[in-house]
Parts: C-alpha cells; sequence; structure tokens
C-alpha cells in the first residue's frame, strides 16, 4: 500500500504554531481561574450560572487542539495511509457538539426559570467581618471572566487564518463572545439588585442562545469538513481560490490542453487530484512529476496532489460546475 508522506509545516507557519501552542496552554491557565472566580461568588443567579457553564465549556477548543496537536503529525502507516490530520476535525466535531448541547440545555434551563416567574435573590457575605452584598464580588469576577478572554480572541483570530486552523477560529470566537455573557451576567445582577426578579433569567437566556448559536454553527461546518466540502476560509465566509490556481498553472503548461482540479481538506492541509487532458504524450511522466513539484510550491496547504491524465474532460455538466465554481473562486480572489 502506498501511504502519504508525513507533513511538516514550513518553518514560518511552524514558529507561528508554537506560538499557538503556548497561547492554548496560557488560555487553559486563565479559563479555571475565571471558573474558580466564578464559582465562588455563583450565589442563586441564573445568568452566573449560565456565565459558569459557559466558561466551563471554553476549555473544550483549546484542549481540544492541543489533544489534536499529539496526533496530526503522526507518521503516516499501513492502518492510517492518508495520516492523522483529521484528528484536527474530530476534536472540531467534540467541542461543536459539546456546545450544541449545553446550548440547548441552558436555553430550557433559563427559559423554565423565566416561565415559573422564580424570584432569585444574591444574599450577603462576610469576606472582611462586614456584611457585603454578593453582587460586588461576582461584577469583578464577570469582568476577569469578559476582558482578559476578549484579547485572547483577538490575538488568535489572525493566527487561525495564518495556519488555516479552524478549531483555533472557533476557540477564537468563542473568547471573543465570553465578552458578551459576561455582559448579559452582569446585567442580570444588577437587575436583581434594583429588583427586576425577570433579568436574571434573560441574561441567562441570550446565554444560552449565544452558546447554542456558536455551537450549531461549528457542527454545521465540521460536518461539511468531514462531508469533504470544497475548502473555504477557516470562517466560512469565502470559497478558497486555491483550486481556480491549480487549474489555471496546470492549464498554463505547454503540455497540457486542458485540467480539472478537487480538493478536500484534512486538518491544516488538502489532498487532491487533478485530471488533466495532455496535448503530447511526449515526456509525460517527466512533466507530471514536475508538475506535481511545481503545484506543491504553490501553497504549503498542498500536501498532496495526484495528477492524472485522462482522454478528455467532455462531460457538458461537468464543464458548466467547472466553469460556474471558477467564477465563484475567482470572485473571491
Amino acid at each position: 500500500m502506498t501511504i502519504t508522506s508525513r507533513f511538516e509545516l514550513p518553518p514560518d507557519k511552524q514558529r507561528i504554531y508554537d506560538k499557538v501552542v503556548k497561547l492554548e496552554w496560557l488560555t487553559i491557565a486563565y479559563l479555571v481561574s475565571a471558573i474558580f472566580f466564578i464559582y465562588l461568588t455563583l450565589g442563586s443567579s441564573q445568568a452566573m450560572k449560565a456565565a459558569w457553564l459557559e466558561d466551563l465549556l471554553s476549555l473544550t477548543p483549546p484542549i481540544a487542539f492541543l489533544v489534536a496537536s499529539r496526533f496530526r503529525d503522526k507518521q503516516p502507516n499501513d492502518e492510517y495511509p492518508y495520516g492523522y490530520h483529521r484528528s484536527i476535525a474530530i476534536a472540531f466535531l467534540c467541542a461543536s457538539i459539546a456546545l450544541t448541547l449545553m446550548g440547548i440545555f441552558l436555553m430550557f434551563d433559563s427559559a423554565l426559570k423565566l416561565i415559573s416567574f422564580e424570584h432569585p435573590s444574591i444574599g450577603t457575605v462576610q469576606p472582611f467581618g462586614e456584611p457585603m452584598w454578593l453582587g460586588w464580588l461576582m461584577i469583578p469576577a464577570l469582568l476577569w471572566s469578559a476582558i482578559p478572554a476578549l484579547i485572547l480572541g483577538r490575538i488568535k483570530l489572525p493566527l487561525a487564518a495564518e495556519l488555516h486552523d479552524k478549531v483555533l477560529h472557533a476557540d477564537a470566537e468563542m473568547n471573543k463572545a465570553d465578552w458578551m455573557t459576561a455582559g448579559a451576567a452582569l446585567v442580570g445582577v444588577i437587575g436583581i439588585g434594583i429588583g427586576w426578579w425577570w433579568a436574571d433569567a434573560v441574561a441567562a437566556l441570550i446565554i444560552a442562545v449565544d452558546v447554542l448559536f456558536d455551537g450549531v454553527k461549528n457542527l454545521r461546518a465540521v460536518v461539511a469538513d468531514l462531508m469533504d466540502q470544497r475548502p473555504t476560509a477557516v470562517d466560512h465566509s469565502s470559497i478558497d481560490p486555491l483550486r481556480a490556481r491549480v487549474e489555471n498553472e496546470m492549464k498554463a503548461m505547454g503540455w497540457v490542453a486542458d485540467a480539472r482540479a478537487r480538493l478536500r481538506e484534512e486538518g491544516h492541509v488538502y489532498f487532491g487530484e487533478v485530471l488533466v487532458v495532455p496535448s503530447t504524450q511526449r515526456d509525460l511522466l517527466d512533466n507530471i512529476e514536475t508538475a506535481q513539484d511545481h503545484l506543491h510550491a504553490l501553497d504549503w496547504k498542498l500536501h498532496e496532489l495526484v495528477i492524472m491524465p485522462v482522454r478528455d474532460l467532455e462531460d457538458d455538466q461537468l464543464e458548466r460546475a467547472a466553469h460556474a465554481d471558477l467564477e465563484e473562486e475567482g470572485e473571491a480572489t
């Protein structure tokens, strides 16, 4: 059995990746501290409970990233001839399922509290010997849950694009969304303080909807990747124009009359096939080897491309679809 070659990031991308690994460990340490402080001030607030659970869920993407990093570079073998690149997608899937399920639970739990007209109360504590309203301790805990997370999210977004890492992008999106969660919980706590009993449940419901939205969005994205959808940007906002570039590069070669390519994502990298109609049979094998080297140098994400000579590409339906795709990818470029 022929197995793929072992993948290694280019030196500049490897430096970014090493930085991201350290950043994810820092994220986990920070989230553990935020979870701890919110737990200490939890009280009976539904919004605080939702914020605490959301912070717990925020641990899933960085842990998934670090676990996947242990497998993605493993040497391909007879059992896994394509390597372990999809461990990243599996990690992404686990994180998305956890988010979706927790979002559904929080939404129903918060809605039930609101419908049942439950009046939460925030009591007092005596941390320094004098009675103090617990809400005054909740507020700094929520601010600690929000501000560093927002900064971490902004740092990670461009790094995710550089590495073409969708788990890291989902992690960055969750970090950025944490300030919304903390802000909603803050409104709920203040609402209880001024007598708005419903503010707590409404804030928790807003948090639940945000968690569910993130979970469903990421779940749809990872299922599309596992179904070998055509490659997209890390935020799924546009089609990756790399396939169009591959086809144009092949058509520009003197020995190629026509070419069609198809690519699929395997974690950070792309695998694919290029069907070519040779204009000449002379030195065909040498031309194919040269073309493969040229295409692999085109972009670091092109890990393995199989160039297959064929007699023709006369399928009219395929032709129309290919031209439509190329126009769309050209607009994305």
